[in-house]
This record gives C-alpha cells, sequence and structure tokens, in this order.
C-alpha cells in the first residue's frame, strides 16, 4: 500500500521548466502523502521534463530495494502503483512461459509485463486492490486504472496545460489546484447525507477534482490531450444459476478460502479486524484453518461495554475458540473530540457517522502492536445480503412472482428473530410499479432538499439549474438490483474509501476476501433465496460456517453495523458545543439559516437517516 502522484504537462519548454522542477513538483505532492507510505520514497522525471511521477512507499511484498518506485520497465515503461495484485505469483509464471523476466519478487513488475502483453486487457486478469499510472515514453501516453470495487483511490485534475494525479486530494492541493468546495455535493450531504453523486461517480465535493471510477481505466494522449475513460468490468446482476444448496455452499467456501489465501501473501506480519460478526470470525476462521494453528493471529477490536450494541461477549467467544492474541480499544468522547480534525483531514470528504472513527482507532492499535497488514470483513453485507433493509426487498420480489404463501413464511420467521420489518399494502403497490417507485423516491429526496427549514433558501437559490443534480434512484425489481446499487452504485465504495483513509493514515494496509470479484461475481448468480431464508440474512455463508464456528456467532439474529454509541457522545456538553461552533460556520458561510443556532442539538444514533446535526458537524470540517 502506497502513495503515488504525478504531472503530465503539455507542450513542455525545457529551457524554462526543467527536471528539477518537476522533480521538485513531485516530491512536494509525495510529501503531502508520506503518510500513506512511511518505508521510502522516489521521484522521476522525463529529460524533456514534460513527465514526473512521485512515490510513497508502505512495504508490504518485497521489501528490498529492487521493488521500489517509480519502476522502469523494457527502457519504455514507468509506473507508480499503490495497491495488491494477489495472484501476481501466478500471473509471473504466466507471463515468464511467453517470454518475460523478471528482476525482483514484486506484484509492481508482473503488472508491467501484463500491460506490455495485453496492453488494456490486462485488466481482466488482476485479483487485487490497486489503482497505478503507467507512462508510454515510446507511445506517449498515460494509462491509469483503478481495482474493480474502488478500494484504492485515484484523483486527478486536468486544464489546458497539465494532466495532475494522485491518491488523495491534498496532494493536488499542495501544488496549486483550486481547493473549491462543490456546494450541490455539500448541499446533497447535509440534506439526504449522500457522500457521493450516483449519477456520476467521478465527482467529489471539490470542482474539478474527478475521482477516476471504479472498474475503469484512463487513456491520456499527451499529444493530442484527449482523455479516454472505459469501464473494463461489470457484474451481471441478471445472471441466475441452477444449483442445489451443497454445491453452492462448496463453491463459496472454495472460492472465499483461496481468497483468504491469497491475501495472506505477505512479506511482514498480518492480523484481522475481529468486530464479533459472522463476516469478520469467517475470515479468522479460515485463517487458522490455511495456517494450521502454527501461528497466533493478532485481532483487533473495538469494544464499549455498558453499550447495548457492545459486542464484547462475541468477541470474547471467537478469542476461546481461536486462541487469537486479542488486542481491544475503546474510544471515548473525549478521544473523538480530541482526533475529529485528523480524522477529517485525512479522510478529506464527509463521512456519515463516528463510527468511521471507530474504525480509525482499531488501524491505530494495529500499528502500535506492529501489524501493517489487516484483513477485514468489508463488502460482505453488500453482496450477500447482511442488511436487515433487503428483508424489503425480497419479499417484494416474491410479491412480483406471487409467492405469497411464502412472503408469509418469511414475515412470521423474521418476527420470530424479533426484527421488525415495516411491509404492508404500499409495499406490495411498490413492487408492482417499481418505476414509479423509483421516480416517487426521487421526488421526496428532491422535496426533502429543496423544502429543508434549515437550508439558507438564498444558498439553493444560488444553485439553480443543479436542483436535481446527485439524486438517482434505480428501479428495483429483485433482491439482486438493490444488491448491485449498493455494491456498484451507491454504498460500498464510501466505505472502502473510509477504510483506505483510515488505515494509511496509519500506515497499515487493509485487505477484503470477501471482494474477490470471482467470489462477488458468484455470490450475485445465486439465486435470491441463497441469500435470504427462514428471516436469516446471508443465508449461503451462515449454511458454509455452521459448525465451523461457534452457533453464537452463526446464528446471530441481531445486526450491528460496527457501530459507535454516537447518540451517547452527542449528548455529550463538549460534543454539543463543537457542533454548535460548526452550525456556526455553516450560518455564516451562508448554507444554514440563522435561526438554527436557537434550535436544540437532537443526539441520534450513528445510522439514523436524520442525523442532521451530525453532518453539520462534518461539514464545517471542510470549510
Amino acid at each position: 500500500m502506497c502513495g503515488i502522484a504525478g504531472i503530465i504537462k503539455y507542450n513542455q519548454d525545457f529551457q524554462t521548466f526543467g527536471r528539477s522542477e518537476m522533480l521538485f513538483q513531485v516530491r512536494t505532492m509525495a510529501d503531502a502523502i508520506r503518510h500513506r507510505g512511511p518505508d521510502g520514497e522516489g521521484y522521476w522525471a522525463s529529460q524533456n521534463a514534460s513527465v514526473g511521477f512521485g512515490h510513497r512507499r508502505l512495504s508490504v511484498i518485497d521489501l528490498t530495494e529492487g521493488a521500489a518506485q517509480p519502476m522502469h520497465y523494457l527502457e519504455r515503461y514507468t509506473i507508480v502503483y499503490n495497491g495488491e495484485i494477489y495472484n501476481y505469483i501466478e500471473l509471473r509464471d504466466h507471463l515468464h512461459k511467453r517470454g518475460y523476466d523478471f528482476k525482483t519478487r514484486s506484484d509492481i513488475e508482473v503488472i508491467l509485463a501484463a500491460y506490455d502483453h495485453w496492453k488494456e486487457k490486462c485488466m481482466e486478469h488482476f485479483d487485487g486492490m490497486f489503482s497505478f499510472a503507467i507512462w508510454d515514453e515510446k507511445e506517449q501516453t498515460l494509462f491509469a486504472a483503478r481495482d474493480r470495487f474502488g478500494e484504492k483511490p485515484f484523483y486527478y485534475y486536468a486544464d489546458d496545460a497539465h494532466f495532475i494525479f494522485a491518491s488523495e486530494m491534498k496532494a493536488l492541493w499542495a501544488v496549486g489546484v483550486p481547493k473549491n468546495i462543490d456546494d450541490k455535493m455539500l448541499l446533497n450531504y447535509v440534506t439526504i447525507g449522500h457522500l457521493q453523486n450516483p449519477a456520476d461517480k467521478a465527482q467529489t465535493f471539490f470542482e474539478d477534482i474527478r475521482s477516476l471510477p471504479a472498474a475503469h481505466y484512463l487513456l491520456l494522449s499527451k499529444s493530442t490531450r484527449k482523455i479516454v475513460i472505459k469501464r473494463y468490468w461489470d457484474i451481471d446482476a441478471a445472471k441466475n444459476i441452477s444449483i442445489t444448496e451443497t454445491e453452492a455452499v462448496e463453491k463459496l467456501t472454495s472460492l472465499l478460502t483461496n481468497s483468504v489465501k491469497r491475501r495472506l501473501r505477505s512479506d511482514v506480519d498480518f492480523g484481522t479486524s475481529l468486530s464479533g460478526g459472522l463476516d469478520s470470525s469467517s475470515i479468522l476462521s479460515l485463517i487458522n484453518y490455511l495456517k494450521g494453528d502454527t501461528k497466533v493471529t493478532k485481532t483487533f477490536s473495538a469494544v464499549f461495554p455498558g453499550f447495548e450494541k457492545d459486542e464484547s461477549p462475541f468477541i470474547q467467544t471467537i478469542v476461546d475458540k481461536f486462541k487469537t492474541d486479542n488486542f481491544k480499544i475503546e474510544p471515548t468522547i473525549d478521544d473523538l473530540i480530541n482526533d475529529l480534525e485528523k480524522v477529517c483531514y485525512h479522510q478529506e470528504e464527509p463521512f456519515s457517522s463516528s463510527s468511521i472513527y471507530i474504525q480509525y482507532k482499531v488501524f491505530e492499535l494495529a500499528k502500535q502492536n506492529n501489524i501493517k497488514v489487516l484483513l477485514d470483513g468489508q463488502g460482505a453485507d453488500e453482496t450477500l445480503a447482511g442488511y436487515h433493509k433487503y428483508y424489503h426487498w425480497y419479499l417484494q420480489q416474491l410479491a412480483t412472482r406471487g409467492k405469497f404463501g411464502q412472503i408469509h413464511r418469511e414475515r412470521r420467521s423474521i418476527a420470530d428473530k424479533n426484527i421488525s420489518v415495516d411491509w404492508g399494502m404500499k409495499n406490495y403497490m411498490a413492487a408492482y410499479f417499481y418505476p414509479h417507485t423509483a421516480v416517487f423516491l426521487e421526488r421526496k429526496e428532491y422535496n426533502k432538499i429543496i423544502k429543508s427549514k434549515d437550508i439558507n433558501p438564498d444558498f439553493v437559490a444560488a444553485l439553480h439549474g443543479r436542483e436535481w443534480e446527485g439524486i438517482r434512484k434505480s428501479s428495483i425489481n429483485k433482491l439482486s438490483d438493490i444488491l448491485y446499487f449498493n455494491t456498484m452504485e451507491l454504498g460500498l465504495e464510501e466505505l472502502l474509501r473510509f477504510a483506505d483513509r483510515n488505515s494509511m493514515a496509519h500506515g497499515t494496509e487493509v485487505r477484503l476476501p470477501f471482494l474477490n470479484h470471482r467470489l462477488v461475481e458468484f455470490v450475485f448468480s445465486l439465486p435470491a433465496n441463497f441469500k435470504i431464508r427462514d428471516g436469516w440474512t446471508k443465508w449461503i455463508l451462515r449454511q458454509a460456517m455452521n459448525k465451523k464456528l461457534p452457533d453464537e456467532i452463526v446464528w446471530r439474529k441481531d445486526k450491528v453495523g460496527y457501530e459507535s454509541p454516537q447518540q451517547k457522545w452527542m449528548s455529550d456538553p463538549k460534543l454539543q458545543e463543537y457542533i454548535h461552533e460548526s452550525k456556526r460556520k455553516l450560518v455564516d458561510k451562508g448554507l444554514l439559516q440563522q435561526n438554527l443556532l436557537n434550535k436544540k442539538i437532537l443526539p441520534l444514533p450513528a445510522y439514523d437517516t436524520d442525523n442532521f446535526d451530525w453532518r453539520y458537524l462534518i461539514a464545517a470540517q471542510l470549510l
């Protein structure tokens, strides 16, 4: 895991801007993201000073100097790269048989050989998380790409004179790229909680700074200045295979085991996050199976004794089962207040709740215990239907297929688990008229934005013509539709951004076995009742882990989304004063109305959809 940066200058005059100036600029960019790579640095500029790359290194695979970046290959290509290609060993063997030689044991050299061999089609062969940029000196082109789900970031700015890119926006700002907040993105965040524009995934909270979308590559021709961006992978949400339960459990187990095995490839010590939930516990179980209990695995957890959603008992159950070396942290309200500006600095864009801070502290705990690589369970809920909200769309799918008896049985099973699901006539109507439902929900979001009593009308008026920007609801006809929307359009990538910035803030790397693309493709091809059945979410994973994990983990009825005691924290006078001052900043900017300063702060749980005061707190940190 690393930090990358680069500049391409068009029509560069070497007499007025030499290599030393280019090297200075890319060093300045890399210095701004040095936290991403505390183990080394490297800089390169082309002979005519029109191209420059900077790199900050976190050494995880092949710790030798030979694997340092920027790396040159075949006297033609130069790369800066952030991430891991987990199947690099298999790819290296394949490419070696086709005449390619390798001087290092790194995955970096494998990417270069793969690009030389397959060009843009090399993306089809990579299993990993990554963002990288390759300069082709012969063709005078830049090829950049980002992994399928957006685990690793790639930001860029382009004008008539430059193309500038980096792992984080602060590197762009370091060399003079304007830091102008996009007011419509800010408005959408404070009113409806949007962290992305689902209709334009490249849009950020800052004007003219773009994000290369997940599962896309970018090709820039220096001579024409033309930028071409293309998608190279997608999920087929309509695919539905015929398979028995036994076959599905075996296939899922095989794919997940292989994914964990590849993500254990490391030349440094690794550990795993442990929340006490099914996902992180499943990963730990497979780690122990693969390493044969030859070495105790370090695990890292956040606990909140006395909080109703504290997972300490479940964590302890897993610790006792696998004899892990478990490290715990108990973040407090004072910790949050002291660290909030740092967290916002690293995140760069807003975040939805204080639960992101819990993850930040867990990664900090790993660093304090000399762990550079952590495996984590993110991605399972979005692909395997782990959230209780997915019951609605499963029941809707059954309704459109006339399976009313099954709806009755499922609702009874859900109720037996003390889970409340509001399902009535309006849901039946939504099931049959789902395109109209999407339009209705879009209109509802629109009204929530323009009719907010907290927002200054002048602020909204200044955005005339952009009122509908960032509002998009998909037509949901079946469970896989909403899973696709949350995995590929709005939801998962936000969580991956949180994880990347939180881990990189502490010079650690997070790996996500549930986001192996072959595993995700298989999960999406399974019938809906392999994901939700008899009131159980993630049914197929529970079956795969049955008897491998304690029953109280496999058959947990509650769902805790890595939640902090935010409602309690927001009742603290110190945080309330912080929120009040944040609201004052937003009033001064003209976003909020003056009378909001007299309105009582409303403490709410972390995942409450109307958590406006939390959003005001975070939005003010952008200013």
